[in-house]
């Protein structure tokens, strides 16, 4: 695995870069946002972990470069680093396409975890199963999903957050379900994670499909896929 780092504390970047060398992981390091975007977007890296606050340009304003450039490179995991107590930060990472986040100061383990959920989501998709509602579909192998034959991206949290709605079928969805399945973790207290990912993905799938395709809340339990023939 060959991860950007995207931080502007060297000493903190080098002390991470050594841990995950430790794990097998190669990492190469960038301080400043604009560098951060153009590195990000050079296709050559598994994932990207990027700061919030950088100079130059800030996290929020790279991931947004990353997720419009589209293609593989658009497509890259982002796990975002925030501030203790930065809800406001992790929301707003989220809902502009991180696939999740670890606040600061962080235990490298954690990170590692984290990290590794991710990749793993994404690698082990099984290639045989393909899963069809009326004109939607979505096939794991490929990575691709589409509405009547017209494919449309997703991010790896959304894609795997749309697999996991649609294997559900008719029964309904529950956050903790959803956390365990999509981010690779049990759901914490007030962790409104898999509400932001369900929000983006619904807005996406409203946007391909002319509204056929909608996520039903269920108040109180989770969310469910409903679709028009």
């Amino acid at each position: 695995m060959h991860v950007l780092l995207v931080d502007d504390d060297a000493a903190l970047s080098e002390l991470l870069t050594e841990y995950l060398a430790g794990e097998s992981i190669r990492t190469t390091s960038v301080f400043n946002g604009p560098d951060g975007a153009a590195a990000a977007l050079s296709g050559r890296f598994d994932a990207v972990i990027l700061d919030i606050m950088l100079p130059g340009i800030d996290g929020n304003e790279v991931l947004r470069r990353i997720r419009q450039s589209g293609g593989p490179a658009g497509n890259v995991p982002v796990i975002m680093l925030t501030a203790k107590g930065g809800d406001v930060d992790r929301v707003v990472g989220l809902e502009m396409g991180a696939d999740d986040y670890v606040a600061k100061p962080y235990f490298p383990r954690e990170l590692v975890a984290r990290l590794r959920a991710v990749m793993r989501r994404q690698r082990d998709a099984a290639p045989a199963q393909s899963w069809k509602v009326a004109a939607l579909e979505l096939s794991p192998g490929k990575r691709e999903v589409r509405w009547r034959d017209a494919a449309f991206e997703l991010t790896t949290s959304e894609f795997d957050l749309l697999e996991s709605l649609m294997r559900a079928g008719d029964n309904v969805s529950t956050k903790e379900e959803l956390s365990l399945q999509v981010l690779g973790r049990p759901r914490e207290t007030y962790d409104r994670s898999v509400d932001v990912h369900v929000s983006n993905l619904r807005r996406k799938l409203a946007a391909a499909s002319a509204e056929a395709c909608e996520i039903e809340t269920i108040r109180g339990v989770g969310y469910r896929l409903r679709v028009q023939s």
